[in-house]
């Protein structure tokens, strides 16, 4: 039996490396089942306890996946990839990267030029007081009471440190479905257990939300605006009508990712305003300013924010505050600003023009904030390898699902808007071709 051949080891630390390098090299593969515990134990020579404890420590990491009476699989979706993305292909229009556009990023030199020239000591506070400040007063003006606010390096990094300090492996989490890759990822890569929620224009569904509540999750992770991969974003009407289901369980953390924040396009609307229990809200600062500029504030209840910023100490003990210093500079430039303003709206048009275009050739989509174009289909490996063939990269929507539907992720942040109609053109033939799907996310 090949999965057995690849198993090896006497102690629970050994057999856990032998199955991770199988899974690595492609030895074991995505969906492949294991042996039973037993089978293991006695071709092995160890105790029945020693494999189950390896296995469950691969599963409490999101590498494999007990289905109880059925067994242990290699998980479908592995949370640590073991090789890089390919690149795009010459010739072929990146829609799937998901990069903001660098020609609308604001200039380094005044920026860098705005760097301290003193050199920060240990004894230094972590968060630079004018980042905090200028954070408190974009929370603040959208009515969110926050008691304290942390720097960390980016929105995964504030969502895994909001987690980490409350939650165990095993414990649920309510996500959008579909939901970003990197939110799932970072969920099985900690034996966390996502609940996925189905979503419209609007967000998520309160019925769909009222069901997974049932099962007794301890923390919600929800984008309130420019969500990836479909844009959805949360009007104040929808967020209302969530927030009145959230009050059945106000044990429940709150995590909201609004990593575009004023980019996205939208107003901002969401769960957290006079959220009783615990909740944070991450801004990252990446996509207006620049994705190497590894910053996002979190703001929060005092408990919440309390816990990550002494679980920072004990690592990275702050965010460089070179880059804080880059990012004061920013949020405070009037320069800057009118850039944001100019890159906002040009995602806008690209997003808006890509919309019309399907519209107008009888394609579903959905996409009312942010980069992202989600076209629902019912074959994602043969219109994303159409598109290929003619000229265009957009990604398979299988990476970012979990019960929903199938379909595409379309970035439109680079696309101009001269090209919607060839792309647009593009995606109807190939959707016609496979057929055209009306299923909701």
């Amino acid at each position: 039996m090949l999965a057995q051949s690849c198993i090896a080891g006497n102690t629970v630390v050994k057999l856990a490396e032998s199955i991770e390098t199988g899974i690595r090299t492609g030895a074991l593969a995505a969906g492949e089942r294991l042996p039973p515990i037993r089978t293991v134990a006695e071709h092995l020579g160890v105790s029945p306890a020693t494999v189950s404890s390896a296995f469950r420590r691969l599963q409490q990491r999101g590498l494999l996946t007990a289905q109880g009476r059925s067994g242990t699989i290699v998980s479908r979706r592995l949370p640590l990839p073991a090789h890089a993305a390919p690149s795009p292909r010459e010739n072929v229009f990146d829609c799937a990267t998901g990069n903001p556009d660098p020609k609308l990023l604001p200039k380094l030199g005044p920026a860098l030029a705005a760097v301290r020239r003193t050199q920060t000591l240990y004894d230094a506070p972590p968060c630079h007081p004018d980042l905090v400040r200028l954070g408190g007063e974009q929370y603040r003006r959208d009515g969110l009471d926050v008691a304290r606010i942390c720097v960390v390096n980016g929105s995964l990094d504030g969502i895994e440190r909001a987690l980490a300090e409350s939650l165990f492996a095993g414990d649920r989490v309510v996500v959008e479905d579909p939901c970003f890759n990197g939110v799932l990822d970072l969920l099985r890569a900690r034996g966390l257990v996502p609940v996925p929620v189905r979503l419209d224009e609007s967000g998520m569904i309160p019925e769909a939300l009222e069901s997974a509540i049932k099962q007794r999750p301890k923390a919600l992770i929800v984008t309130p605006r420019a969500q990836n991969p479909t844009g959805a974003a949360l009007t104040s009407e929808r967020a209302a009508a969530l927030r009145e289901v959230l009050a059945k369980a106000p044990e429940l953390i709150v995590v909201e990712d609004d990593y575009e924040a004023d980019l996205s396009g939208v107003p901002y609307a969401g769960l957290c305003q006079d959220w009783p229990g615990r909740w944070v809200v991450v801004r990252s600062l990446c996509k207006g300013l620049g994705p190497d500029l590894r910053i996002a504030l979190v703001g929060g209840d005092e408990q919440t924010i309390s816990m990550i910023e002494g679980r920072q100490i004990l690592g990275i003990r702050w965010v460089s505050h070179l880059l804080q210093d880059m990012a004061v500079h920013y949020l405070g430039d009037p320069d800057t600003q009118k850039r944001v303003k100019h890159a906002r709206a040009t995602y806008e048009k690209r997003r808006v023009a890509l919309r019309e275009t399907l519209d107008a050739r009888g394609v579903e989509s959905m996409g009312r904030s942010g980069f992202n174009v989600w076209v629902p289909v019912l074959d994602e490996a043969s219109v994303t390898q159409e598109l290929l063939q003619a000229g265009w990269l957009v990604t398979p929507g299988q990476r970012y699902r979990v019960q929903s539907a199938p379909g595409i992720r379309v970035s439109a942040a680079t696309l101009d808007v001269k090209l919607a109609p060839r792309l647009a053109q593009s995606i109807a033939s190939a959707v016609h071709g496979a057929g055209a799907s009306r299923t909701a996310v």
